[in-house]
């Protein structure tokens, strides 16, 4: 990400950005970058002395490590600021061994290395800055072309735990649950239709990528382990309720999290946010007709309802920081409970179609697993039950 960047600020005509790697990889970024305008130094001590704008481009489990390093030797009055995706962490580093004679700019572009930036949001952070220096960084940043999201470090932290973490762990036990069925969810009929395209094909995007993409996200982020504990509390309730059949309580509960979220939107003229379930069935990765698609209980999805109503979140409000996964997420929850005939259908089906009851027992039991494994907060963990899922998929 840290290379995007210097080559859009680069092309944009700024001189001297200096750029560094770690300082075994010199010889080999310089080889790397010949000819590409950027001037390639040997450290952060020589870039962090040179440089009036300072990025810290590292994961944010790094972050606290590599400030202590390098910090020390910023340029006095220079700006920095870092990329992580979890704030918290990186403003600790920052205040605990920067310099008080520089300005702190946080920022964190909400997609990656590969996709275009313009249009794009970036959050900034005008943490510790003066007017001049946080439009500066807004002046320097602006040859992203990206649409910029003004906001405290804290409000980032809350928005990407619903946003990006929550959203993660739900994909993330929907292929847990899988690989523990032994199950390809293109091959069942359960999984055939619009929304169930996009579970599967965003599970399975998570799951082809690095597990420590996700990981920092989940782990180090405190307001991440609040919203992950509560969907999965939700998950749990829901469940309990669905396999004693308590059909007057399951559907209140349901309904009053469905009035909480989407009310509004069920009587505005807003266009919703997904495409229609017929174009979404082009994307189909299933063989099974549709005309023998089996019920779902959507529980993944009513559960999510749930949480947001459990924090009182309106999801609505984070879409001014949506990622494509969020959207999607957002997009078919929406879809579900604005459609009351499907939403009716769900509640049925979550209480009375006991062939799919081992399905939901055993996204139940997942999403318990990731909720513990974020709680206790041990990377190793987290990398295992990833890369064993991932596995499972990767054949296919």
């Amino acid at each position: 990400m840290g290379l995007m960047y210097a080559k859009r600020i680069v092309k944009a005509g700024w001189k001297r950005v200096n750029v560094c790697d770690l300082p075994s990889r010199y010889e080999q970024l310089k080889v790397q970058l010949k000819g590409s305008g950027l001037n390639v130094l040997r450290d952060g001590h020589a870039v962090s002395r040179k440089s009036d704008f300072i990025i810290y481009s590292v994961e944010a489990e790094n972050i606290d490590k590599v400030v202590a390093e390098y910090g020390p030797s910023t340029k006095v009055g220079s700006i920095v600021t870092g990329q992580t995706s979890v704030k918290e962490p990186e403003i600790r580093a920052f205040e605990k061994h920067l310099p008080e004679d520089v300005h702190i700019v946080s920022c964190h572009s909400l997609h990656g290395p590969t996709v275009d930036p313009e249009g794009q949001p970036l959050v900034m952070i005008q943490h510790r800055a003066t007017k001049a220096k946080f439009e500066l960084a807004l002046h320097i940043f602006s040859c992203l072309k990206s649409r910029f999201v003004v906001l405290s470090y804290k409000e980032h932290d809350r928005i990407m735990a619903d946003t990006q973490a929550v959203t993660h762990v739900a994909f993330l036990s929907m292929g847990t649950a899988w690989k523990t069925q032994r199950q390809f969810p293109w091959e069942t009929p359960q999984y055939v239709g619009g929304i169930e395209n996009v579970k599967v094909h965003m599970a399975l995007r998570i799951y082809s990528n690095k597990w420590h993409v996700y990981a920092g996200i989940a782990l180090m982020n405190p307001a991440a382990k609040i919203q992950i504990k509560q969907y999965s509390q939700s998950v749990s309730d829901l469940f309990k309720l669905m396999i004693q059949e308590k059909e007057e309580e399951f559907t209140a509960r349901v309904k009053t999290a469905g009035e909480f979220v989407f009310g509004k939107t069920r009587n505005s003229s807003r266009k919703p946010i997904l495409l229609s379930d017929s174009i979404l069935d082009r994307f189909s990765l299933s063989n099974v007709p549709k005309d023998k698609r089996k019920p779902n209980s959507h529980l993944s999805l009513l559960a999510m309802a749930d949480c947001w109503y459990s924090l009182k979140i309106n999801p609505y409000e984070h879409l001014m920081c949506q990622t494509p996964l969020f959207r999607l997420w957002m997009g078919i929850t929406e879809y579900l409970f604005c459609n009351l005939d499907m939403l009716d259908e769900a509640i049925h089906s979550a209480l009375y179609s006991r062939d799919i009851r081992a399905d939901d027992m055993e996204f139940y039991s997942a999403t318990k697993g990731w909720a513990e494994c974020v709680d206790i907060g041990n990377t190793m963990t987290y990398q295992r039950r990833f890369e064993d899922t991932a596995k499972f998929f990767e054949p296919r």
